[in-house]
């Protein structure tokens, strides 16, 4: 495999221009195009450069309707539900995302939960946007069948993602995660690459469990994070994301044979209104303390925070280039 290197700046440029040629308003490129960039020069690459192609595909097949925006449907309290209209994912989330945190402002906590929207892409990208204005944020989004309940055959669940986010300093501690031990666009980019995951991601045609990312591509049955738990945990997650939203379960998404018209929701707290807000960034720092006072089993791999790694690669990848396949950048390059 080739590997270039690709400034932020020329990134986002090209992203931006060819958004623009597919019906996007310049502000709306503009924002979808540093939300993939950023996702990208933060070495999240299965949801920033190397999805950027399906969005694009996406948009072409009238899956994603670059015109359309969201707007409110019904308010309880601290709760809205909003209708996506079937626009651009990340722009929709970014919306919810702001008015979730427009809400906790007045009320101490908010909560957007949005039907018929399309893929966030990386659902970390809004736990670092509210952190990093002061809000603990919790996000999930349902997804199509593509993870089986423990001891089926057959994938019922999806690997519904699952974001927190908490500030701490300048930076975040954000967790995001999929409830398949790895989300598909990282086995994806294992097969871009043309490598074999570091621990099993799945199951085979066999039903037995598999590091090599063709197979599990092949058959959709992701490995569920804690086998049973993690199952148990992404049903709930499609529930309460169903209900929340008003929006279609992962079973009926799964129906239109194409992932579109998502449900997800968005929870905002400002901490600033909390008793002990004086004293929490001392708290954290005293838990973080601890936790990285761990005796190590290599002494050459300290234990990181959730997201932690990504401040590494972000300063690196901001200094030399974003690492992309050759032959990805070229496809874009031509779309």
């Amino acid at each position: 495999m080739n590997t270039i290197r690709v400034s932020y700046s020329e990134m986002k440029s090209v992203f931006k221009r060819i958004l623009i040629q597919n019906n996007f308003t310049e502000k709306k490129a503009e924002r979808c195009a540093e939300i993939f960039t950023t996702s990208s020069v933060e070495g999240i690459y299965s949801h920033g450069i190397y999805r950027f192609p399906r969005f694009i595909d996406y948009i072409k097949k009238g899956l994603v309707i670059p015109d359309a925006e969201p707007e409110k449907k019904h308010s309880a309290g601290a709760l809205e539900q909003w209708e996506g209209n079937l626009g651009p994912g990340p722009v929709n989330a970014e919306i919810c995302t702001n008015r979730a945190m427009e809400i906790a402002s007045v009320n101490g906590l908010g909560c957007v939960a949005i039907a018929n929207t399309n893929h966030w892409m990386r659902g970390g990208t809004y736990g670092w946007q509210a952190a990093r204005k002061g809000y603990v944020f919790i996000g999930w989004t349902n997804t199509e069948k593509n993870m089986p309940a423990w001891g089926a055959k057959e994938s019922k669940l999806g690997n519904n993602p699952l974001v927190f986010a908490v500030p701490f300093g300048d930076e975040a501690i954000v967790l995001d995660m999929a409830m398949t031990q790895f989300s598909y666009g990282k086995i994806e980019t294992f097969k871009v690459e043309g490598k074999d995951l570091p621990f099993a991601g799945g199951f085979n045609k066999i039903n037995e469990l598999t590091n090599h990312p063709k197979e599990i591509l092949e058959t959709m049955r992701g490995l569920p994070i804690g086998y049973w738990k993690g199952a148990g945990l992404s049903l709930l997650l499609d529930i309460l994301a169903t209900i929340l939203s008003a929006g279609l379960s992962t079973g009926e998404l799964s129906k239109r044979g194409k992932e579109y018209g998502v449900s997800q929701v968005f929870v905002a707290i400002d901490i600033q209104q909390l008793k002990n807000f004086p004293s929490i960034e001392k708290t954290i720092s005293s838990i973080i303390e601890d936790f990285k006072s761990a005796a190590l089993i290599d002494p050459k791999e300290p234990v990181k925070y959730p997201g932690e790694r990504v401040v590494n690669v972000r300063k690196e990848n901001l200094r030399i280039g974003i690492p992309v396949n050759e032959k990805v950048w070229e496809e874009i390059l031509n779309l």
